[in-house]
């Protein structure tokens, strides 16, 4: 077994970086199709735990997650626009939200249809499901920490999330040669789409530029800079057990504090490959959650699945019903309906395949996504456990 805690850490990287090569690789990408990298960097520690390669319980984990995860998550929201959001059009905010709300209501139900089956203590594992579905993987795992959900919760979660989202992306895609029944149905007003195309001219996130080493140590240092205050302010601010833990308000602090620097010069610092470091970081993190987590908890992942296609069921409906109310076209539904459920990855493709050209509306109702993802979950998570 390795247990050396430098050895322990090389191990995970080394396991990032193996999958992550091999997803980019073009022979070799197309076997990430049906299950995607990020499952693969989560399932391949805890496999190797499980197997005794890894330790089980090891100091190293916990300090990956408190220290590198609040720095990821300054580094993925530098590059945020928000300026570029509102200029999206109330409609476009709106349908976002609308899913957003359809999520939270429909995780709440879920939730109460089947605790006597998986337990009540599945409350935190909802509510970091929601947060990915409002937000993304980085949502999930900040909710995951900041609510200290038990990994045996945790680890049938991220089956779900790898399992329901592709579902319903095929859904949406297939829903394409539909879209002009669609917007007779919900009498949408097309002259929505001809200004989001004058006002939305090409993606405002800046895309990764070439990384040098001294642009990812400069990365990393904004990212210290800016988490060490959030660390120890969290240390002064009241607790509140099963709600708001220091861990919480460290996460909360460091996304507050990441859409600040967004505003500022150091967004720049996304032309140096800010984003990807940022994400080299946040799948470290999930390393060290899947090397503490066990195949075993899985086994009430075929349950929860049926919970999260009702969570999707209940979020079309509010999401169709409103838009009918706002008379938004399909296009607008079927973006921000993606950049819920699927993130920055994916909603970007869903819109281009409604309206060529227009890939930037997916991309930014994702990244707002991003932005109140945390946020929305834990306040999902708390409605859960009220019950």
């Amino acid at each position: 077994m390795i247990d050396h805690p430098v050895l322990v850490v090389a191990a995970l990287a080394a396991i990032e970086a193996l999958v992550l090569g091999l997803s980019r690789h073009e022979r070799t990408r197309r076997w990430f199709d049906l299950l995607p990298a990020v499952f693969w960097i989560y399932f391949l520690p805890m496999l190797a735990a499980t197997f005794g390669l890894l330790p089980a319980q090891s100091p190293v984990y916990g300090l990956i997650t408190t220290y590198l995860l609040p720095a990821s998550l300054v580094l993925l929201l530098l590059p945020v626009d928000l300026r570029a959001i509102l200029r999206l059009g109330p409609k476009a905010l709106a349908v976002f939200f609308l899913g957003a709300a359809g999520i939270i209501a429909g995780t709440v139900l879920a939730f109460a249809l089947v605790k006597p089956l998986v337990g009540t203590e599945f409350w935190a594992g909802f509510g970091a499901l929601s947060a990915s579905w409002t937000g993304g993987s980085a949502n999930m795992i900040a909710v995951k920490e900041a609510l200290a959900v038990p990994d045996a919760v945790f680890a049938p979660m991220v089956i779900v999330d790898t399992v329901v989202p592709y579902l319903w992306m095929g859904l949406l895609i297939a829903l394409v040669g539909r879209q002009e029944a669609c917007d007779r149905w919900l009498r949408a007003d097309r002259a929505v789409l001809d200004d989001l195309g004058a006002r939305v001219a090409q993606h405002v996130a800046s895309h990764s530029g070439r990384r040098t080493a001294g642009g990812i140590a400069l990365a990393l240092l904004v990212a210290a800079a800016a988490s060490a205050p959030a660390h120890l302010l969290a240390g002064e601010l009241p607790q509140v057990p099963d709600v708001v833990s220091r861990y919480s308000w460290t996460i909360l602090l460091v996304t507050a504090a990441g859409l600040a620097l967004s505003l500022s010069p150091a967004r720049r610092l996304e032309r140096a490959g800010a984003t990807r470091t940022g994400y080299d970081l946040l799948y470290l993190v999930l390393t060290a959650i899947g090397a503490k987590a066990s195949v075993a908890s899985i086994g009430s992942a075929a349950v929860l699945i049926g919970a999260g296609l009702l969570i999707v069921l209940v979020h079309a409906a509010v999401l169709l019903l409103g838009a009918r109310l706002l008379r938004v076209p399909m296009f607008l539904v079927a973006a921000a309906s993606q950049a819920n459920i699927g993130g920055v990855a994916s909603a970007p493709v869903v819109a281009e395949v409604y309206h060529p050209g227009l890939a930037s509306v997916g991309l930014l109702l994702a990244i707002l996504g991003n932005i109140v993802g945390t946020w929305l979950g834990i306040l999902c998570a708390q409605l859960c456990r009220l019950l």
